[in-house]
């Protein structure tokens, strides 16, 4: 039975390999395990492993990890990956590093506002709804991604790092469309501001193909840690 070390081994084997047909390093590519529904105890297996970057879909799941190792694992960089209420939005300034799912005004004001003075600025990505699905979020034209760039990088406790997507889950010559324009949205936001360096795109399923179209963090969540149990999700 491999152990979570071992499928963590696999899955950045996976990165380097793609990388390498890409002409990219492997160090251009983080890896980020998404442990959402998951067990402290299988982050600290992950931890023990090496991985230091998890992402997180529920709010008060999320909470809950980040309380309970923080005084411990002061060094683990927690990132909210799953779509958010604005009335959860304090939950998320308070508790993580990353936001990755910003779509609207409104969400961007309040995670500055609430982002508490000590910390450094929230690290947020655009989330682009590439594939148009109306049961997805996300902004889905350039010029609604700049203009939210323009209010987020006006604001003190955020800082904007780049895009997220989640692409639809058809045919590969579908996925290398979407890819491509997200790819093509994430140079022209690197043209508009100095600092943008972060391109989430790619799971278990697809990151070969993300990351041949540029993307510099990958999410991996059961390739990891194995299928997951949405029962006690919140």
């Amino acid at each position: 039975m491999t152990t979570i070390a071992d499928r963590l081994s696999l899955a950045q084997q996976r990165i380097t390999a793609a990388a390498t047909k890409s002409a990219r390093t492997a160090d251009e590519i983080q890896l980020l395990a998404v442990s959402k529904t998951k067990p402290v105890t299988d982050i600290l297996a992950a931890y023990a492993a090496g991985q230091r970057r998890f992402g997180e879909n529920y709010v008060q799941e999320g909470q809950e990890k980040v309380t309970a190792l923080a005084e411990q694992y002061p060094d683990i960089e927690w990132h909210f990956i799953g779509p958010l209420q604005s009335n959860k939005s304090r939950i998320v300034a308070e508790h993580f590093d990353w936001m990755h799912t910003v779509d609207r005004a409104k969400i961007v004001q309040r995670l500055s506002a609430q982002r508490p003075a000590n910390l450094a600025p929230l690290n947020v990505c655009i989330q682009i709804n590439i594939s148009g699905e109306v049961s997805k979020s996300g902004i889905t034209d350039e010029a609604s991604m700049l203009a939210l760039a323009q209010q987020i990088t006006a604001l003190p406790q955020l800082k904007l790092r780049g895009l997220m997507t989640i692409p639809s889950q058809d045919d590969e010559l579908q996925l290398r469309h979407e890819f491509g324009q997200m790819q093509l949205l994430f140079h022209t936001l690197q043209q508009h501001y100095a600092d943008i360096d972060t391109l989430s795109m790619g799971m278990s399923q697809d990151l070969e193909l993300a990351v041949e179209y540029g993307s510099t963090m990958v999410r991996i969540g059961s390739a990891i840690f194995g299928a997951r149990d949405y029962s006690k999700k919140a």
